[in-house]
């Protein structure tokens, strides 16, 4: 051996380096097709109903989308999140299926028939009073929703949701539609359906009632009105007196002494001026505190005069004399609740042909937060007027008022003969503007001298979540389900009570569904308060539609002659139904002669088909009575008694929606929720957290994410972001989830490339393991634990977050760096080598079924690199086992100490390769000093210069100098960079003064010549 360092040999075709066909860049827009296709020639969901047989189930049972067009951003985060559900459920030990389904009826689809084929070709709507008519246009209907299922189900699909596709449930299958039929024949025989008018929203633009969960607010400017109503009342001496005519009664002796409310006038607020030709009471609210006040001091022009008396709210009198524009005025006496509980008004149109008595009834909703303190009663045009009125019909039949509530407004919401002055006006035109009812309205009042002030107000409003328009609160004769009515059975008996009522709670469905509510586990908790507090302050459901397109209300009446209907109650009818319906559809309801068919030999006893449809809500909510409960593969063995489980999985605003109306349903039908888990998710917002539209230009379709980066991305955000709030997306926020994605696809690919060297014969125990391969073993089985308990808990988030930070930092940025060398370098005997590959193939057979959940994609594919299998798949495991053993928290403390004064160190190699005085780490040998005992105790028996990824370290067990490099949360540990002596290693670059010692290969370590001698000899043996 010479002075001279001989030319060095080119070694790396003798490392152990990295090879994979997996490749660093995904290509996923390319890739996820093939690996598509790949799982529908396996049939890859039947066969993990296959592999899942006779574990404990767990049903996702599908919310129905509507199928009217392209899936959005919000579909996407929707249904991956139920693929996830799945997929991690499955992968838990549950046999966790999924059968996608459709919402197909409604308005939706069939405003969009009139307006594609009808009104933009100018043509008539058919006459839908003709059987071949309606069953013409609903074949229309039915068309449209089938072309639009099949391009959300490809849609669907390319995100990488695993499911039934080929066989979905749908609400307009005729199997459906018989099913919807049969639960509202339920509703029938156990009492809850009933006829009857009330108030309800209604859409001119559609024509048709709305369900609250069909409305949505929005910001909307209303006129507002303050109104005079002449008080009718006088109290003298104890007397009352009613000088419109003949003594109203004699409860005037309740009234003090000498409280004179007229000449006066109660003020009510509305911002509905529309609503006062139907107005037939005042509420007010015995807590409030009233004054009979005069107007002192008014502008000669102003409709407020000089010596005009008015009854108001005393904390918003000032108020109200702001908005009449009035400067002075006094206060002359308390109004007692007495004095208004005996006392009327005029109406303030009276000489219109409103001449009737407007009684003053006490009313807990009114509140003197707004408005006068009174509250303009008007029982056709909203629920609290309606209740308030009805809550006093005795009382109003005693005092010779009458109680029938007028109907004002008809179905164009043109005012009719009742509204005496106004018929022919129009509150809300088609297209869904105002109308010339207000201003007609106002006008009069001005003219009867009865109006005080008037204003507009900028506030929310319901608009119909369809048509985008305004809608009106209408009297008009509804069908509804009761919801505080005692459930009974078909005979009229007392139905048998649900083991969840408290044995004294009424059986009302109010009452079942809170029970059932307390049942289910809900994601997050905050879901319970929120349907809690609908369910407990809902009115009765409204459930007729007047449109074509849906199941009908398949019942018969007969009009009694009260003007309510007695419903005929025929199981030999109802079976004709149900038969006829699931044979030809819904349909079959509205063909010629339909009547008589279903009657049979009662057609002559007067009854008569309703053919009102139904809300669409109900629709849905029947689902699980023709999915869960018929189809083999849904079927739940539920709790209590049951190990199985049902979940739904919607968007928050379903609490007043699909969950509302399945939980009603059910509860009112079997007397229990039809689920056992609910899970809620927020909206997708931009970047900026605004809510997304074509104007402002900041929609992100899934389609273009798809096309450009790939479904896996998508998911990958879905399970990066807290769901349970509203989400943000855009751009820069996709570009940094490819970031982590990229960085997550390299670990998985080094994997990969560092397990082609590995062989199953040369694994090796545990406890032959190096102190870091151990240390890695507890990191999986702690791992373990919290992976699987995060999505038991649907925490995808902390999935990803735990995941992520693992393979990054722990194993990227720690261990695989610290183990490259060993891997690379270490002779075919190592036991490191041999134990690190061992610990890499544990880690592997984790990461890709922990990840795989939320990666199908990747993780199908990472598999097939892994295991060439033909016909297998990543999807059909469950997660491993992790044994207990791995565990060892004495370990763990050790290396977290450890890597404590590793970061000092890499700290100062940092400083060093900035200044340029490093290039590699490799060059370094740094000089530690450890005054702290617990960290001088964990290194211990550690070749430190490895972990430190060094040629060389020094251990000094003291402080060190002062110039010593040091970070402020690790006391007790110093650095002084060095540099390592010797030579760098042509093989494993290392700088080592042992290089040159073997004669044989004398520009290596000797470690390295050990490795070049066994590969020298595997290559002669082979």
């Amino acid at each position: 051996m010479t002075d001279k360092t001989p030319p060095q040999t080119d070694y790396s075709a003798t490392l152990f380096l990295p090879q994979t066909a997996f490749p660093m860049r995904a290509g996923l827009p390319q890739k996820e097709p093939e690996l598509l296709a790949r799982w529908a020639r396996l049939g890859l969901y039947e066969r993990l109903r296959a592999v899942g047989r006779g574990r404990p189930r767990f049903v996702l049972h599908d919310g129905p989308p509507y199928a009217n067009g392209n899936i959005h951003i919000g579909h996407a985060l929707n249904k991956i999140l139920k693929d996830v559900v799945t997929r991690s459920q499955q992968m838990l030990g549950h046999d966790s299926n999924y059968v996608p389904g459709w919402d197909c009826h409604g308005l939706p689809i069939e405003w969009k028939i009139e307006e594609e084929n009808y009104r933009k070709k100018g043509k008539a709507k058919p006459d839908l009073t003709d059987s071949a008519a309606m069953i013409a246009f609903r074949q229309e209907c039915r068309a449209y929703a089938e072309h639009w299922l099949d391009v959300q189900r490809a849609e669907f699909k390319r995100l990488g949701v695993e499911g039934d596709w080929d066989h979905p449930y749908t609400t307009m299958s005729f199997a459906g539609e018989a099913q919807i039929a049969r639960e509202i024949i339920k509703f029938a025989e156990n009492g809850l359906l009933y006829r009857g008018s009330k108030p309800v929203m209604w859409s001119v633009v559609e024509k048709t009632a709305l369900a609250e969960a069909e409305v949505e607010y929005h910001d909307h400017t209303s006129d507002t009105v303050w109104v005079k109503f002449p008080v009718q009342m006088v109290v003298r001496d104890g007397a009352v007196l009613d000088p419109a005519g003949p003594r109203w009664n004699d409860l005037g002796k309740l009234a003090p002494v000498g409280e004179n409310l007229a000449p006066a006038s109660v003020v009510i607020w509305t911002t509905t001026p529309w609503t006062i030709p139907g107005n037939r009471a005042i509420s007010f609210s015995s807590k409030i505190s009233y004054g009979l006040y005069e107007i002192t001091d008014a502008r000669p022009d102003n409709w407020a005069k000089v010596g005009e008396r008015l009854i108001l709210a005393d904390k918003l009198a000032d108020d109200v004399f702001k908005q009449a524009r009035v400067s002075s005025y006094r206060r002359l006496q308390d109004v007692t609740p007495h004095a208004l509980a005996i006392g009327c008004t005029a109406h303030p149109l009276a000489d219109l042909g409103y001449g009737f008595k407007v009684p003053l009834l006490d009313g807990d909703h009114v509140t003197d937060e707004a408005g006068t303190g009174f509250v303009h009663t008007a029982p056709g045009h909203g629920r609290e007027d309606f209740e308030i009125w009805t809550q006093h019909r005795r009382w109003l039949e005693e005092r010779g008022i009458s109680p029938a509530i007028p109907y004002t407004v008809d179905e164009d919401s043109f005012y009719t003969e009742q509204a005496p002055g106004f018929a022919g006006k129009r509150v809300i035109t088609e297209a869904g503007e105002k109308g010339d009812a207000n201003q007609a309205v106002i006008d009069a009042l001005v003219a009867a001298g009865n109006l005080l002030a008037r204003g507009r107000l900028k506030h929310q409003y319901p608009h119909s979540w369809r048509s985008k328009k305004p809608v009106i609160f209408r009297n008009t004769p509804q069908w509804f389900i009761a919801m505080d009515q005692d459930i009974r059975d078909a005979d009229g008996r007392p139905a048998p009570r649900p083991a969840t009522l408290a044995g004294n709670a009424p059986d009302t469905l109010r009452a079942r569904a809170l029970a059932g509510i307390e049942s289910v586990q809900w994601v997050p908790e905050v879901g319970e308060n929120r349907i809690t507090g609908m369910i407990a302050n809902r009115p009765d459901w409204v459930v007729s539609r007047q449109r074509a397109w849906g199941v009908p209300i398949a019942v018969f009446v007969k009009e009694t002659g009260d003007g309510e209907v007695e419903i005929l109650k025929d199981p030999a009818v109802n079976d004709r139904i149900a038969a006829a319906f699931a044979a030809e559809g819904a349909d079959a309801w509205y063909k010629e002669g339909a009547r008589a068919r279903f009657l049979g030999d009662r057609a002559g006893e007067g009854w008569q088909k309703v053919d009102d449809i139904l809300d669409v809500w109900f629709d849905s909510g029947s689902t699980h009575a023709f999915t869960l409960e018929v189809r083999p593969d849904l079927k739940a063995d539920r709790p209590p008694a049951g190990p199985d489980r049902v979940m739904y999985l919607e968007g928050s605003d379903q609490h007043r929606g699909w969950f509302h109306s399945s939980l009603l349903e059910s509860c009112g039908t079997r007397g229990r929720p039809p689920y056992d888990a609910v899970l809620t998710h927020g909206f997708v917002l931009d970047e900026d957290g605004r809510k997304m539209s074509k104007s402002l230009g900041n929609v992100v379709a899934p389609q273009e994410v798809i096309k450009a980066s790939g479904a896996d991305i998508l998911r990958l955000w879905v399970c990066a972001s807290d769901y349970a709030d509203d989400l943000r997306i855009g751009p820069e926020i996709l570009k940094s989830t490819a970031d982590t994605y990229r960085k997550l696809r390299n670990t998985i690919r080094w994997l990969l490339g560092s397990l082609h060297h590995y062989r199953a014969a040369e694994r090796v125990a545990v406890e032959a393991m190096p102190a870091l391969e151990r240390l890695m073993l507890h990191r999986l089985q702690d791992l373990d634990g919290q992976v699987r308990a995060a999505y038991a808990a649907f925490d995808y988030k902390k999935v990803n977050a735990l995941l992520t930070a693992f393979m990054t930092t722990e194993l990227s940025a720690f261990y695989f760096d610290v183990r490259k060398d060993a891997l690379y370098c270490d002779p075919i005997s190592s036991v490191t080598r041999r134990a690190c590959l061992t610990v890499l193939d544990e880690t592997f057979a984790r990461l890709v079924t922990w990840l795989a959940p939320i990666l199908p994609f990747t993780c199908e594919e990472a598999f097939l690199a892994r295991t060439g299998s033909v016909d297998g798949s990543v999807h059909l495991l469950t997660f491993p086992d992790t044994p207990a053993a791995w565990r060892d928290e004495a370990l763990a403390e050790t290396w977290r100490k450890i890597r404590q004064v590793r970061r000092v160190v890499l700290g100062a190699l940092e400083l060093e390769r900035a200044a340029k005085r490093i290039g590699s780490s490799l060059e370094a040998a740094p000089v530690v000093h450890v005054a702290n005992p617990e960290l001088a105790a964990a290194l211990e028996g550690v070749d430190f210069a490895e972990i430190c990824i060094t040629s060389g370290v020094a251990l000094r067990f003291d402080d060190g100098p002062a110039e010593a490099f040091r970070l402020d949360d690790v006391p007790g540990v110093a650095v002084v960079p060095g540099l390592a002596a010797g030579r760098k290693c042509a093989r494993s670059w290392k700088v080592s003064e042992e290089v040159g010692r073997d004669p044989d290969f004398p520009d290596v370590t000797p470690r390295d010549a050990q490795a070049l001698r066994e590969l020298a000899a595997r290559a002669a043996a082979e």
